[in-house]
């Protein structure tokens, strides 16, 4: 994707202060070239003003379609104004913004405020899908959660396990990131995260940990005995970054469960991975949620 423009708050109120503004905005986000019907892929169409937002007619086949049509703000009830400003407070603030926040800032319901973060979380988790990890990849496990009374510690706890990967540059600098939520640590799910995150030629750099020997099958592996005295190189960027990612979660979304935890994740990686585009994370999150495919409620609860 190419870079995005940059956007100041007093940028952003003066350019978009009316639906109509924000309306533009969506259509040069989804047709960058003018119209495509999606039906029959022409380019002309016939526009209705009879309703609140611009209906477009296909002027070959007839289909009707909207800008918010096939979109994360598909049959959306609150105005194209509150979604962008919610987009925006999202962008601004790196320790990212609760339901709780949207709710008062925005004069939305709770639930409202919840669904409009969790749509904008999957358009982000369904835009970082389309990368994969390369070089060499730092690859363990951690585990998100409250901690139990008289639980278990690390491998074998309650907490929910997650699965995180790293690359690395050739500088041993990090890369990008992918945490996914996991029910086992045996080797078949390793085996089946690194095939679906990692191109091939990449290079694991892991624990010494029984179930990690299989990806020697599948992937140039490189495990080392862990020991943060000894070797403090090794893994060093991974665990960092997994303790940045549990202080963001719990700063911010006291009281998190499992059941969400993945939802969160994948905002922190797409946060990281971007990180290196600042000014840039408003529009990018705009154009994230333009071509995302629809998400409904009962898919978020559920």
């Amino acid at each position: 994707m190419a870079n995005q423009d940059t956007i100041t708050l007093f940028e952003f109120q003066y350019k978009y202060d009316t639906e109509e503004a924000c309306h533009k905005h969506l259509f040069k986000m989804k047709w960058p070239n003018g119209f495509v019907c999606p039906k029959c892929g022409h380019d002309r169409a016939y526009e209705i003003k009879t309703r609140k937002l611009p209906l477009y007619e296909c002027s070959q086949c007839k289909h009707q379609t909207t800008v918010l049509v096939g979109t994360v703000f598909e049959k959306t009830r609150t105005s194209l104004r509150k979604w962008f400003w919610a987009i925006f407070l999202v962008a601004q603030d790196k320790r990212g913004v609760s339901a709780r926040l949207i709710s008062e800032q925005l004069g939305v319901c709770y639930v409202t405020a919840w669904t409009m973060l969790h749509k904008i979380r999957k358009a982000m988790a369904q835009r970082d899908a389309g990368y994969q990890l390369g070089g060499i990849v730092e690859l363990d496990e951690s585990f998100f959660g409250a901690p139990t009374v008289g639980g278990k510690r690390g491998r074998g706890t309650e907490k929910t396990q997650v699965l995180v990967g790293l690359s690395l540059n050739l500088k041993g600098q990090p890369q990008h990131l992918k945490m996914e939520v996991i029910t086992d640590i045996k080797g078949k799910t390793l085996v089946e995260f690194a095939k679906r995150n990692m191109i091939s030629g990449s290079i694991i750099s892991s624990d010494m940990y029984r179930s990690y020997r299989i990806l020697a099958r599948h992937f140039d592996h490189e495990p080392q005995e862990f020991s943060a005295k000894e070797n403090p190189d090794h893994l060093k960027w991974l665990h960092v970054i997994i303790s940045n990612a549990k202080a963001f979660i719990k700063g911010t979304y006291h009281g998190l469960d499992s059941k969400h935890l993945q939802a969160y994740l994948g905002e922190y990686c797409y946060r990281f991975n971007r990180r290196m585009f600042k000014g840039q994370l408003f529009n990018r999150l705009v154009h994230c949620c333009v071509t995302s495919r629809v998400v409904t409620y009962p898919e978020l609860i559920k």
